[in-house]
């Protein structure tokens, strides 16, 4: 892993494919149903206001980070700012929430998985996954770059081949039942049907589908010039955020917003009734791409942080403890122990599982991004426009976390993370009782 030291090898348009890479996933591919599910055809506007945040987030870490590159990024910053339990709790609740990550996409995967393999059990495909990515973390950071940069322009080809087709389909007035412009028709005049009850219910599944910026965040330290980072993350949320709107404003031009089903892509259900020869199983594969991608980015934010909290005593320092391989061998255990514990979890829970781990992940992510805000305000200096700036990110934020309580899923989500939270708290206590007379963790 990177070091405070280390000599950067990265372009900026590098750092933005990886950002790209990292950020392309499940959360977009088959969390957007549940978007839809929620806010209707207005689903675009959580989406617009999920990438508002997402920017003044990203712009936040990534000046903290060309002001200070460290390899620990926004755990670091927390601890500067509030002292030893800022960067004790912000570390282990990103390490949480980026667990329950994997679990989601562990799941998703296995859903994926069973297009091809309808009697595959779901933790058979998950372990099979989980082994995959345990060894591309093996292959070290270099491997990563190289592996994510592939898989992230294999994820974008794929998303613009859907808006090249559904164009054409579009443009062509293709019939089935019904036709392109009737359900066109109908989703403009039911646009606002689900009120701004729905598009509030909505918010967190959008900002789940940018969840990875705080991961270009961490890679910020690899850059050749640390000051260009900034670029890289406007290039990279615009082309992502582009290419989200697009995608989900022809999905929806192509069916109604009732026929989606949250257990299945947007995409696939847009055109399933289209007949296109392949379509299906060409992006069903793409799908797993899509969530393999991204599993793999949480495992090496998870490995990244962890090494981080070891080396500052956070963590059982032994986690940090090199040997022969690329990466500290018991960090590399703690994180395969983790993967089982979410296969098991998978396993015991197949049904609803994915909605909720979506909603615990993505609000312990937001947990983290808020608290990156309250840092940036704290260590740096602020113009006008930058205090309004920040504060309309956390207002976004708070609007999106209360908005979990409006249906019993979520709500049951939100309070699986508040429980994480109170459990960091405690261990937080704890542990700074023990610093404080000498001892480490």
């Amino acid at each position: 892993m990177a070091s405070k030291t280390s000599k950067g090898r990265m372009s900026w348009w590098q750092l933005s494919l990886l950002g790209i890479g990292c950020t392309l996933g499940t959360g977009f591919f088959l969390g957007t149903s549940m978007a839809i599910h929620k806010s209707g055809p207005a689903v675009i506007i959580p989406f617009l206001l999920a990438a508002i945040a997402t920017y003044i987030v990203y712009d936040a870490l990534v000046k903290m980070s060309v002001d200070n590159p460290d390899k620990g990024s926004f755990r670091t910053y927390a601890k500067q700012a509030f002292g030893n339990w800022a960067g004790f709790s912000n570390g282990w609740i990103y390490l949480i929430s980026e667990m329950l990550i994997m679990g989601s996409q562990l799941t998703a995967l296995g859903i994926f998985t069973r297009l091809w393999f309808p009697t595959l059990p779901l933790w058979v495909a998950a372990s099979i996954y989980a082994a995959l990515g345990l060894t591309v973390i093996l292959m070290g950071m270099k491997g990563f770059e190289n592996f994510q940069n592939i898989f992230g322009a294999l994820k974008a080809a794929a998303v613009v081949m859907f808006i090249i087709v559904a164009v054409v389909l579009i443009i062509k007035g293709f019939n089935t039942e019904t036709t392109t412009l009737d359900a066109l028709h109908a989703n403009y005049e039911e646009l606002f049907s689900q009120g701004v009850k729905g598009i509030w219910l909505g918010l967190l599944y959008a900002f789940y589908a940018f969840g990875g910026i705080e991961v270009m965040g961490l890679m910020v330290i690899d850059l050749k010039n640390p000051k260009e980072a900034p670029k890289a993350g406007k290039v990279m949320l615009i082309a992502i955020t582009i290419i989200f709107l697009m995608a989900i404003m022809l999905a929806l031009a192509l069916v109604s917003w009732k026929d989606f089903n949250i257990k299945e892509s947007p995409f696939i259900t847009a055109l399933n009734g289209y007949h296109i020869p392949f379509f299906a199983d060409i992006f069903n594969g793409v799908l797993i791409i899509a969530g393999f991608s991204t599993m793999v980015a949480s495992l090496y934010a998870v490995i990244t942080i962890l090494i981080t909290l070891a080396e500052d005593h956070d963590a059982p320092a032994s986690l940090a403890k090199k040997g022969k391989m690329k990466i500290p061998f018991p960090a590399f255990l703690f994180l395969a122990s983790g993967l089982i514990i979410t296969i098991v979890i998978g396993f015991l829970m197949p049904e609803k599982i994915f909605e909720y781990l979506v909603t615990a992940a993505g609000l312990m992510l937001i947990y983290n991004w808020l608290f990156i805000l309250v840092t940036y305000r704290k260590l740096m200096k602020l113009s006008k426009w930058e205090y309004v700036k920040n504060s309309i990110g956390m207002l976004l934020i708070v609007v999106t976390v209360s908005g979990t309580l409006g249906k019993k899923t979520s709500r049951l989500g939100f309070f699986v993370s508040l429980l994480f939270i109170i459990i960091i708290g405690i261990a937080t206590w704890i542990v700074m009782k023990r610093q404080k007379h000498g001892k480490h963790v």
